[in-house]
């Protein structure tokens, strides 16, 4: 794996990490570097292979982004995508030109099989594009080799020096050739191998964290979910009882979620873990709060005072670990993307934290995560268990988080996840749980009126939690859950279902 890596250059769109997985899975590592890059920052990285991503700015803009020009002559294959396809022209004498007329969507190119960037791709023709501006005239020693009915250049290569770029998405499934595309940029013109598992990155991972930690003493934040366990697992296996894990029960956890934590991994895994019971402590800092970005800075603020706090206690702490993975990274903000919603391990930590991060997981998904789960030998039930965002109820409870409101949407989760195992969806489903969206409806229960709270329901399918969508439960399925809701919870009158993709809305509801 360290002998090989693709270095995906970020010009700012918001789905680049998309291309990272796509070259993932195709067997070969790749990682994401913003293109404020220096040459020299590039050259270190020693990649194997280069491409250039879709960006939301114009090349021929005043302080668009760019990139050194001695990057061209490093004798690197090369690919560019959309903004980075018109990167390349421009950097090698080319002119980039405002389109007669927009391509947005689905667009059928039609590209030219004798180059190697589409061979053996086959009848499909479907593209996704998503620019006003192309290249208008290529550089010195480029070919066309694709264009669209409003694109004449839709894709060009230069053999000779490598480069290849395309004005389309490839890492989008709409783009049906697109996987095809990208492995044959991988693996016909730039030679590399399938050698990216994740036993040779947990491998790695428990080698750096040893030389890292040493026989320094380190705390975990363990949640009990997929990604604090798995990056606990991965720690314990590097430096033993040197970990600490702390377990914070901040009040905001599913209903016997606490005990569960406490009794899997302190048996199983023979941890040292210290259980935090921090739930007044949290709900009070939280009292009269709304303001979704400001639950989980605060979370993420008193979540860093209690690992400080139980660190003192123990004794010198050199560092923390968290479960951070590549999404959560993403959203809180790069240095080329927006801020979706601040991660309370990303976006909320405070600035005077007194003890340095270990975050193995940091440049995984969430499939990742789990193959690396099972690779180290967690059981397949808890690798598997529904993802739980760290900040927990307080971001499935719209306004103010009250013990009150915690306790309905406490019930509505635990009956939701309890029908959704017994019709055996699990596996099927990526997400899903129960919501308080703070809305109340009119409602008749025992021939009296009642004006109680009504529970969303969120359930969607996904593979690394980038793109969603709705998951088509049985209505069957539905109609249990619901009944057993508005019968078994107190306060509730009304279920929705919430049938919105990801795109435009996140997984969550704050």
């Amino acid at each position: 794996m360290e002998n090989q890596s693709v270095l995906v250059i970020d010009f700012g769109g918001q789905y680049n990490q998309l291309i990272v997985r796509r070259v993932r899975d195709a067997g070969v590592y790749a990682q994401l570097l913003p293109y404020t890059a220096t040459y020299e920052k590039i050259k270190e990285k020693n990649p194997s292979a280069i491409i250039f991503t879709g960006g939301p700015h114009s090349v021929t803009a005043e302080g668009a982004p760019d990139i050194d020009q001695r990057v061209f002559d490093m004798g690197v294959p090369i690919l560019g995508i959309c903004y980075g396809m018109q990167l390349i022209a421009k950097k090698l004498g080319g002119k980039v030109v405002e389109g007669e007329k927009r391509e947005y969507g689905k667009i059928d190119v039609e590209l030219d099989k004798n180059t190697e960037l589409f061979s053996n791709i086959g009848y499909e023709k479907q593209s996704y594009m998503s620019h006003t501006y192309m290249v208008g005239q290529m550089p010195d020693g480029f070919e066309n080799v694709a264009k669209s009915a409003q694109c004449p250049n839709a894709a060009m290569q230069n053999i000779n020096k490598n480069i290849y770029a395309v004005q389309f998405h490839p890492e989008v499934n709409h783009t049906l050739f697109g996987q095809k595309m990208l492995e044959n940029f991988l693996f016909k013109i730039a030679k590399l191998e399938k050698n990216w598992n994740m036993d040779d990155f947990a491998a790695q991972k428990i080698a750096e964290i040893k030389e890292k930690a040493g026989d320094k003493k380190v705390i975990c934040a363990l949640s009990g979910g997929v990604d604090s366990s798995v990056a606990a697992v991965l720690v314990n296996k590097a430096i033993g009882k040197n970990l600490t894990c702390i377990f914070v029960d901040h009040g905001l956890l599913r209903k016997n979620e606490a005990d569960e934590v406490m009794k899997y991994y302190g048996e199983a895994f023979d941890m040292n873990i210290i259980k935090v019971d921090a739930s007044q402590r949290f709900l009070s800092k939280l009292a009269g709060v709304t303001d979704p970005e400001r639950k989980r800075k605060i979370i993420g603020e008193e979540f860093i005072r209690v690992f400080e706090e139980e660190a003192k206690k123990i004794g010198d702490i050199d560092y923390l670990v968290q479960g951070t993975i590549y999404p959560d990274v993403v959203e809180s903000g790069t240095a080329t993307s927006a801020v979706i919603k601040s991660h309370h391990n990303v976006g909320g930590l405070p600035k005077d934290i007194t003890f340095g991060l270990i975050e193995p997981l940091r440049e995984l998904f969430k499939d990742e995560v789990r193959a690396v789960g099972e690779s180290l030998g967690i059981p397949h039930f808890m690798v598997w268990r529904q993802p739980f965002p760290g900040p927990g109820l307080a971001i499935r409870i719209i306004g103010e988080i009250t013990p009150e409101k915690l306790e309905k949407v406490r019930d509505a989760d635990a009956i939701f996840r309890e029908e959704i195992a017994n019709a055996g969806l699990t596996k099927q489903i990526w997400q899903y749980f129960a919501a308080l969206p703070g809305i109340k409806s009119v409602g008749v229960m025992g021939d009296e009126r009642t004006y109680f709270d009504a529970i969303a329901l969120r359930a969607v399918t996904s593979k690394d939690a980038m793109t969603t969508d709705w998951a088509k439960i049985p209505y069957e399925v539905l109609d249990i859950v619901s009944r057993r809701i508005v019968n078994e919870v107190k306060g509730v009158n009304r279920v929705i279902y919430d049938i919105t993709s990801k795109p435009p809305a996140t997984i969550e509801w704050e």
